[in-house]
């Protein structure tokens, strides 16, 4: 069982997109791990059908050395993005951790990412999903 780590902050929206698809097209052939910046988008990821959640810096740099894959948008590695709820040691440890980051493009802050196509973020978590995550399973979905 592949275990995946999500991470978000604010309200949780994008988690709780990801979460939610992942949970549909894989089921319970995968282990997902809210791990929120603050309680409210923890409690939205959990809502979304997530097996554990973690919130807060030490939650963070703790379970991203326990996962397979961590998911979550680009600010997840901007120091004090997020309106600063992404802490500069939330960034060492998730940049640090040995797990396959697989990242949206998706902030608020003033950044741009050359060469990303603007699209709506259920397209993107559609891509993330079903393209970007699909080779950490061993039998296709298809097959399932």
């Amino acid at each position: 069982m592949i275990r995946i780590a999500v991470i978000d902050g604010q309200g949780g929206g994008i988690g709780t997109t990801i979460i939610r698809k992942i949970k549909d097209v894989y089921g319970e052939r995968t282990e997902v791990w809210a791990l929120g910046t603050n309680a409210i988008a923890t409690a939205q990821m959990m809502k979304a059908r997530a097996n554990r959640g973690a919130t807060g810096e030490n939650a963070i740099c703790h379970c991203v050395n326990e996962v397979e894959v961590i998911i979550g948008p680009i600010s997840i590695l901007l120091a004090n993005s997020m309106m600063g709820e992404v802490t500069p040691g939330m960034v060492r440890a998730v940049g640090a951790a040995k797990a396959t980051k697989i990242l949206l493009p998706i902030t608020q802050d003033p950044i741009v990412i050359v060469g990303t196509v603007r699209e709506p973020l259920p397209h993107l978590v559609d891509k993330l999903v079903l393209e970007h995550l699909r080779g950490f399973f061993p039998q296709d979905i298809e097959s399932s």
